[in-house]
């Protein structure tokens, strides 16, 4: 299978296609941006290493090689002015993903093609480009929570001296201020978490705050996210790729679960390769529920104010 990669001369488009190779399933991986020069550079470094890791293609260029890709991952954004307000930057990203999806629509993506929207504001970004590239819309994946789901676990893990692969907890709802942890299931192995040596509910908001701040802690400390986030897009491809049908915490336009309408954000998401294959709606406690609920609302209400802007 083919991976293009839009945006793949930043940090997070580089470090994406650097999981992908490491991960040895794509076929071939495409680098795109509009320095071309950039993406062709990552590129040969990364196809300078494919002896030692996979038998792959990877190549730099522009939106030629959209109409023979099987997904599409679009990680082009624009970052924060000092003083910028964050509709602000919502808007202007907004317009740039716009002409985005407008060029990947003119080069003729494949109808089975799979689009998974990393760029942010991505649960808004994920709506746009369900509602504007004419594909099925389960084939409009947004990243949404992934990331603040694996943040959430590695710093629980860290915490508690558990091994992060066998600690299991959500971050549901949007990728941002109304995100939700899903404390009803979280364990580890076997154990549920509140029955785990040393937890309190005082750790719990401790841990969850943190989570919600890595992001920007992480932008303070280096300038910005990449080994993590090309991980949790891996974590959503490899799942296409493989039809694994596996439960991640991705965002796709919502049609009832859990009583949320008209709006994308993360919901438990059964992923395979034709993109969301079902949306399940686990039982949660009734004060998650209402916070996924009112992160909809959030997120119905900043629609509502850039939608108007999409012509």
């Amino acid at each position: 299978m083919k991976v293009s990669i839009i945006g793949a001369g930043g940090l997070v488009g580089s470090c994406a296609a650097y999981a992908l190779q490491c991960g040895g399933l794509a076929r071939e991986i495409a680098l795109l941006d509009v320095n071309v020069e950039t993406a062709v550079g990552h590129a040969l470094d990364l196809q300078h290493g494919s002896p030692s890791v996979a038998d792959q293609t990877i190549v730099g260029g522009g939106y030629e090689h959209i109409p023979d890709s099987d997904i599409i991952c679009i990680t082009a954004g624009l970052r924060r002015k000092p003083d910028e307000s964050r509709l602000d930057l919502i808007n202007r990203n907004t317009d740039l993903f716009v002409q985005i999806l407008r060029d990947v629509k003119a080069a003729g993506p494949k109808q089975s093609a799979i689009v998974l929207v990393v760029s942010n504001p991505v649960d808004i970004l994920t709506y746009v480009a369900a509602g504007m590239l004419g594909l099925p819309t389960k084939q409009v994946i947004g990243l949404g929570t992934q990331l603040d789901t694996i943040r959430f676990c590695s710093l629980i893990a860290e915490e508690l001296k558990a091994p992060p692969t066998q600690t299991k907890a959500l971050i549901l709802g949007e990728h941002g201020d109304t995100m939700v942890p899903i404390w009803s299931s979280a364990a580890i192995g076997s154990l549920p978490l509140e029955k785990f040596p040393g937890w309190t509910p005082a750790l719990a908001n401790q841990l969850f705050t943190r989570t919600r701040g890595s992001g920007a802690e992480v932008i303070k400390r280096k300038g910005g996210a990449g080994f993590a986030v090309g991980i949790a897009i891996r974590d959503v491809i490899d799942a296409v790729i493989l039809d694994r049908k596996c439960l991640l915490p991705v965002s796709s336009v919502q049609s009832g679960c859990y009583g949320i309408h008209d709006v994308a954000l993360s919901v438990p998401t059964v992923v395979g390769r034709t993109g969301v294959v079902d949306q399940l709606e686990i039982d949660l406690w009734p004060k998650e529920v209402q916070g996924l609920r009112a992160s909809g609302a959030a997120l119905r209400k900043t629609l509502d104010t850039v939608l108007p802007r999409i012509k």
